[in-house]
C-alpha cells in the first residue's frame, strides 16, 4: 500500500524569497514541498484579504503550513480560512503583545509610515528590518536571500506587523524560536519549542534542527 504524501507550504520572512528554504530537506517517500512566494499586495489590502489570496496557490488538502517571521504572521491568519494538518510559525510572534517596544512606539505614533522604504535598493536597509541585523561580512548572503524589493510591498508588510491585532496565540499552532533572535525578543516565553543559539534566521542556519525534528513534529 502507497503511503500518503503529506505536502508542506513554506512562507519566508519579510521581503525574503523562499531560497531561505533550500536546506529543508525531508524524506521524500513521506513528504512533499512546496514554497509559496511574496505577491505584491493591492493598494491598502488588508492582511485578512491577502491571506486568502495566498490560500489560492495551495493545490492539496490538508496541508502543513510553516511561516517565517512576518510569513509566520501572514500563515497565522491564513489557518483563519483553512483546514490545515498542522500549522509551524517559526522566528515570528504568538500575538501583538510580543511585538517589541519599538514597533509597539511605532504603531502608537504612526512612525512607520516615515520609513525610507523608497531606498529598498539599499540591502543594508532591508537587511536591518528583514533580518534584524545590519551587513557585516554577510552581504552577498543577504542579497541572494532579500529579493522582493518592491516599495508597495514594504510600505505594505511594515504597516501590517506594526498593526496586527491577534490577542492571543492560535492554540493549533507550534510556535518556534530562537532563544537570539534580536527582531522578535520576547517570543519564547509560553507554549513554544525553544532553540538554543537561534536567531532569526535560523531556519537558514540551523536548518539541520528543522530536517531532524519537523517529521516528528508534523506526525505526533
Amino acid at each position: 500500500m502507497q503511503q500518503e504524501i503529506i505536502h508542506i507550504y513554506l512562507m519566508p520572512g519579510m521581503a525574503a524569497n523562499p531560497t531561505i528554504f533550500e536546506h529543508i530537506k525531508l524524506p521524500e517517500e513521506q513528504f512533499e514541498i512546496h514554497w509559496l512566494e511574496w505577491m505584491i499586495p493591492h493598494k491598502k489590502e488588508s492582511l485578512e484579504s491577502y491571506a486568502k489570496r495566498m490560500i489560492a496557490n495551495i493545490k492539496h488538502e490538508n496541508v502543513v503550513l510553516l511561516g517565517v517571521s512576518f510569513g509566520g504572521i501572514l500563515v497565522q491568519e491564513m489557518s483563519k480560512y483553512m483546514s490545515l494538518r498542522k500549522l509551524f510559525v517559526v522566528s515570528s510572534v504568538k500575538s501583538k503583545h510580543e511585538l517589541p517596544k519599538r514597533m509597539k512606539l511605532m504603531k502608537y505614533t504612526k512612525a512607520y509610515k516615515l520609513l525610507p522604504t523608497q531606498l529598498v535598493g539599499n540591502i543594508d536597509f532591508l537587511a536591518k528590518y528583514a533580518f534584524g541585523e545590519t551587513i557585516t561580512k554577510r552581504i552577498e548572503l543577504y542579497k541572494k536571500y532579500l529579493s522582493v524589493s518592491d516599495k508597495q510591498y514594504l510600505d505594505w508588510a511594515i504597516e501590517n506587523v506594526i498593526e496586527w491585532n491577534q490577542e492571543a496565540p492560535n492554540e493549533k499552532a507550534i510556535y518556534i524560536h530562537g532563544d537570539k533572535d534580536a527582531v522578535f525578543p520576547h517570543s519564547c516565553a509560553g507554549d513554544c519549542i525553544v532553540i538554543k543559539g537561534g536567531s532569526h534566521i535560523m531556519v537558514i542556519n540551523k536548518y539541520k534542527w528543522f530536517n531532524e525534528n519537523l517529521p516528528k513534529l508534523i506526525l505526533d
